[in-house]
């Protein structure tokens, strides 16, 4: 066993512990000084990692950096290629690969209880049932998101001291997201976990370990603050970057004058010189390697793209979908949320055309243009290349909103090398797929936009450039997603599937559709009746007044009262956001960062507060003055 190694030097960055802190307890697990080679390039070298009991971790960085190879490491699947790896005697380990490898003729039972004590049967038995894996399928008949809920249902049943999970909540739905939240939040070991969903990070961890272009920074905070530390990185960096440009300039100065008298007298000042330039590269390289997306439109229709009234839909006894409406007009964004099984993908069939209703009808709007993404992937032939699936009829060239766009180039927007352009397809990763797919789906004009967890599997910069040009596209999107945070930043209304027939629909995002449903439809549960469904995209049915034709007193007051409350609160996360970029703060008035950071949290929930109440208050007002002018009319 190696020895144990010294504890890592505190970190510079902001969220750094503080003198008074008190001593953490010694790694359950460690990497030290470790580097990896991929043939040409190395991935990361003199890594340090330290995992203590009770620090719950998340592992962030850019797809290709190295992260799972950093978990391989850790769990010992994986040789390092230079440093060692400590693992207290004793300590058991349990890893979440993101493609396990699993003995295909066990049952799924056989295989999560396999390593239990008989008085710890019960627990697999519990995380099976939990995960929804049938217990008694074969493992080789599995697909690959059961698979993996099958191999989590083992890890956590193993109860091991130190929990390694490599994109754990790809494939669960989000009633199964939020029940492993409460089961990590409650972990008593040593927890790592890479993922790219930031709203289970930011509930989940309790340290941050950025892996950024081979150096692996720390946060004693968690993901909730990590932008904020991202943009205090940056700052600091582009303050460096000047200052290394002007030591630069006056280097190579002396260089062009004075190294030919001196030249050994003076090696040692070369070598300084050419250890800034590679210091400079090194910092330069933030904003290379970022992914070039855009959609290609296709001319808009009609202002109503979808209108359906009274689907029904069901399959022998089970109800799917009951008496649903909506109208989903040009531009909205409009995100299903259910568990699995709920019925979205047949919602989605049914309101494209695809798919006859038992009851009710849909209508298309006029010239409507749509394009789906199958989180399945079902439309990628694992022989072809990577070129013929984007050129299928052969050539070189690919039409990209109207344009012509060599092959090769187009895939280098989507992060995809040169080498890589003849590759097949089955010699992707689960991220580079899902990449492939988007740049495939993204070259055919469109009006309309379905897609089925397009999320998964990619890297958070990734994401954010697709939240980007998803909130650019002129369209109408159907979001189907397990992932808050995009729901959040993307929908303008959600409909919520409780999987029994049940689908109502809210406006705003996710968070604001949990809090009107008054939590998340539970498949399970004793049926209740529903809100009131059929309400338009961004615009529900406000509640119907008994007599009036304005807003009462209250409301109105309240409503003039809004904007200027909104206003303010603009203004101050405006002025918060500003003075938490300041990169010295921490470090100077670490009790300041703190409440200001909790200011601003609270803010941005008053804000959003605010402008859904000013959303319900404006659309009974509309309401009520369209009933009068109906009244009045009749």
């Amino acid at each position: 066993m190696s020895p144990a190694p010294k504890s890592p030097a505190p970190s510079k960055a902001s969220g750094a512990k503080s003198p008074g802190a008190p001593a953490k307890s010694p790694p359950l697990l460690a990497l030290q000084q470790v580097g990896v080679d991929l043939g040409d390039r190395k991935l990361f070298e003199g890594l340090d990692l330290a995992l203590a009991r009770g620090e719950r971790a998340c592992l962030v960085g850019r797809n290709g950096s190295g992260k799972s190879t950093i978990l391989r490491l850790l769990c010992g699947e994986q040789e390092p290629d230079g440093g060692q790896r400590f693992l207290q005697p004793g300590v058991r380990v349990g890893y979440l690969p993101q493609s396990p490898a699993l003995p295909g003729e066990s049952t799924v039972r056989d295989y999560v209880t396999a390593e239990l004590e008989p008085e710890a049967l019960h627990l697999g038995e519990a995380a099976i049932e939990r995960l929804s894996v049938d217990p008694d399928a074969r493992l080789a008949t599995l697909s690959g998101g059961a698979g993996r809920r099958a191999a989590l249902a083992r890890v956590l049943a193993g109860q091991p001291e130190v929990l390694l999970l490599d994109e754990p909540t790809n494939h669960l739905d989000l009633p199964t997201i939020l029940w492993l939240e409460e089961q990590l939040q409650r972990w008593r070991g040593a927890l790592l976990t890479i993922s790219h969903d930031r709203r289970f990070l930011e509930n989940v961890s309790s340290v941050v370990l950025w892996l950024d272009r081979g150096a692996l920074r720390r946060m004693e905070r968690s993901f909730a603050h990590f932008d904020a530390w991202v943009e205090e990185v940056a700052a600091a960096e582009a303050k460096e970057l000047d200052r290394l440009g002007n030591v630069l300039r006056q280097e190579e100065h002396w260089l062009q004058r004075g190294v030919t008298a001196r030249r050994k007298r003076n090696e040692g000042r070369l070598a300084r010189l050419k250890d800034l330039r590679a210091t400079r590269a090194k910092l330069l390289q933030r904003r290379q390697g970022e992914a070039q997306i855009e959609i290609a439109e296709a001319e808009r229709g009609g202002t109503v793209v979808i209108e359906a009234e009274g689907l029904t839909k069901r399959y022998g006894e089970q109800r799917v979908v009951a008496d649903f409406s909506t109208r989903i007009r040009q531009g909205d964004r409009v995100g299903l949320v259910g568990r699995n099984g709920a019925g979205k993908t047949t919602l989605i069939n049914l309101l494209l055309g695809r798919l006859e209703p038992d009851a009710g009808r849909v209508r298309l709007g006029s010239g409507v243009e749509a394009e789906v993404f199958d989180q399945h992937r079902e439309a990628l032939d694992p022989e072809a290349s990577l070129w013929q699936t984007l050129c299928p009829a052969g050539g070189d060239m690919v039409q990209v909103g109207g344009r012509q766009r060599h092959v090769v180039a187009y895939l280098r927007d989507f992060l995809f090398e040169e080498a890589q352009a003849r590759q097949p397809v089955k010699a992707l990763s689960g991220g580079e797929k899902n990449r492939l797919l988007l740049a495939r789906l993204f070259a055919r004009p469109s009006n309309l936009l379905v897609l089925d967890e397009p999320t998964n599997d990619l890297d958070m910069d990734t994401l954010d450039l697709l939240e980007e040009v998803l909130a650019d596209y002129g369209g109408t999107l159907l979001l189907v997603s397990h992932d808050r945070d995009f729901l959040d930043r993307l929908c303008n209304s959600v409909i919520l599937l409780d999987g029994r027939g049940g689908a109502a629909e809210y406006p705003g995002g996710f968070s604001d559709a949990l809090r009107q449903a008054g939590g998340l439809p539970d498949a399970v549960a004793p049926e209740k009746p529903a809100p009131r469904t059929g309400a338009p995209a961004a615009k529900p049915t406000a509640p119907k007044p008994a007599r009036g034709s304005k807003l009462g007193y209250k409301d109105q007051r309240e409503l003039d009262q809004l904007p200027a409350r909104i206003a303010a609160l603009e203004e101050e996360i405006g002025a918060i956001e500003a003075l938490l970029a300041d990169p010295a703060l921490y470090s100077r008035e670490p009790a300041r960062f703190d409440e200001r950071s909790r200011r601003l949290e609270a803010a941005r929930q008053e804000l959003e507060t605010a402008e859904t109440r000013w959303l319900e208050l404006e659309e009974k007002r509309e309401s009520l003055a369209r009933e009068a002018g109906a009244g009045a009319g009749g």
